[in-house]
């Protein structure tokens, strides 16, 4: 019975774990993705970087709200027990 208990601990850190860094890299790519788009489309039309900019970061701000929240997710099912 306690072992199987120690089994179902390490389970829930390592999908923790797991769940924490799909999170992580998710975020990471999508902020990649929006950089990389924001700096095309400033090299395409200069004179509207400004708004640009600004696009870039509420959508960078809101993946990483997100990714917060999932990663508390996550360490509250490590938590759980």
């Amino acid at each position: 019975m306690l072992t199987a208990i120690f089994i179902l601990d390490t389970l829930y850190l390592a999908g923790a774990g797991l769940g924490a860094g799909l999170v992580v890299l998710g975020a990471a790519l999508g902020i990649g993705k929006i950089g990389s788009s924001a700096m095309e489309a400033i090299a395409r039309q200069p004179e509207s970087s400004d708004k640009v900019q600004t696009a870039m970061i509420i959508a960078s701000a809101l993946i990483e709200g997100v990714a917060l929240f999932a990663v508390l997710v996550c360490l509250l099912i490590a938590t759980k027990s």
